[in-house]
Formats: C-alpha cells, sequence, structure tokens
C-alpha cells in the first residue's frame, strides 16, 4: 500500500499498524521510551511516510487523538508550524507521556515561533510539559537571527528549575544548559558560570546538571569550535 497526500486518517492508521515490529516495540522500553501504545515504527520511517502523506493540520489532529505513538509522531511531522496557534500546542501538551514525543513536539513548536510558551511550560508541575520547556530552549538555541540576550535569558529558567530530580525534567535542563553554552562564544561564559555554580551547589541534582555541562562546556572539542 502507497499512501499520499490524500490519505485519510483511518487509511493510514491501518498502514501503520502493518508495519507494527514487536521486536522495535522492545528495543524501544530499553531507551525510556513509552510502548504502551507503540507500533516500533522507527522515526526515519515515520519521517519518509510523512513526506508522502505531506502536511494536513487537520488529519494531523485527528491522527494525535488515536493516542498511537506513532500516529502521534506523524501528526507533529504533518502540521503546519505557520498555523500552529499556542491554543493546540498547549492542548498536545496535556497529553505528552513520552520524552521522544515532547522533543519532536518542542522543535515544531520552536518552529511555530511559540517560545513565549517557555515559561508557562516550564511552571507546569506535569513531568513531560516541564521538559518541553527545556527541550524547547535547546531548539531555540539554533535560532541564529535572534538575538544573545534572549538565549541568554533562559539561564534564569534553567536555574530556577535545577533542582527537579525527574530524570526527564533534569536530562533536559542539562541539555538546554550544554546548548546554550555551545551557541557561541557571548553564550559560552554566562552557561559556563551557571553550570560551575550549580556544580558546587547543595543540591545533588543540580550538582549533576552542573558537572556534566561544565565537562562539556570545557572540553577541547567545545572550546575550539567556539574559536571559529
Amino acid at each position: 500500500m502507497t499512501l499520499g497526500s490524500a490519505a485519510t486518517t483511518d487509511e493510514i492508521v491501518a498502514f501503520l499498524r502493518s508495519l507494527r515490529n514487536d521486536e522495535n516495540i522492545a528495543g524501544m522500553g530499553r531507551f525510556g521510551i513509552a510502548t504502551d501504545n507503540a507500533l516500533g515504527i522507527s522515526n526515519p520511517v515515520m519521517q519518509k511516510i510523512a513526506r508522502q502523506v505531506k502536511k494536513n493540520p487537520a488529519r494531523a489532529l485527528e491522527l494525535w487523538e488515536t493516542g498511537i505513538r506513532e500516529a502521534r509522531m506523524l501528526a507533529l511531522y504533518t502540521l503546519d508550524p505557520k498555523t500552529l496557534d499556542a491554543a493546540t500546542a498547549r492542548r498536545l501538551a496535556g497529553d505528552f507521556a513520552s520524552w521522544e514525543i515532547v522533543d519532536a513536539a518542542a522543535d515544531l513548536f520552536v518552529s511555530a515561533r511559540l517560545e513565549d510558551l517557555i515559561p508557562e511550560f516550564a511552571a507546569d508541575e506535569r513531568e513531560f510539559v516541564r521538559r518541553t520547556a527545556f527541550s524547547m530552549i535547546a531548539s531555540a538555541v539554533h535560532l541564529k537571527q535572534e538575538p544573545d540576550g534572549l538565549i541568554l535569558g533562559y539561564l534564569a529558567q534553567i536555574e530556577a528549575h535545577a533542582e527537579d530530580e525527574r530524570n526527564f525534567v533534569r536530562k533536559a535542563v542539562n541539555w538546554a544548559l550544554r546548548n546554550i553554552g555551545k551557541r557561541n562564544r557571548t553564550c559560552h561564559g554566562p552557561a559556563l558560570a551557571l553550570a560551575e555554580k550549580l556544580a558546587t551547589g547543595a543540591d545533588k541534582t543540580a550538582r549533576w546538571i552542573g558537572r556534566d555541562a561544565v565537562r562539556e562546556l570545557t572540553s577541547e572539542k567545545v572550546l575550539e569550535r567556539l574559536k571559529d
């Protein structure tokens, strides 16, 4: 079966179910991916399918509502960032339950220029919604046209939530801090200073985040790249 841009939600779901791979599902579980509603289809395959069916926001939201992991990934790939609004982003975030869904959505939200949601998501107590904020920061670092001051402003959010010990939050906070520090020389100094502060603090989660960031931001590879 070959899918095209006219494929319906039901046709797409049926096609995805035909690709179910139980061995891949087990592998996903080992990487901390929620597999309760997974079909075991790799993201490169999902991206190929997305190119075939093309962007369709209305259908994408129908795919999201199925609750199937791969249908939700396809929904994120086929939503149009040009038309995605904050209300829809909040609606999607309310369903987040697995880190790789969060990270794909974060890239989409940044492409849609919804960075104003970062403080709101960071303040949310739900683990995967809070992760979304820091995944968005990690992605927003690559917006080359944005001033460094805007990116450095996110350091306050990182410091505020560096003591959240939940696995998927602390890893995203660490990722955001490292990405800010690697953006350029202007961002490197303040990010490293925060990393060093966290690394010597009283909280064990903050120390882990800080020490790991210090290790990368002082590595020869990063320092050499920042010379360019």
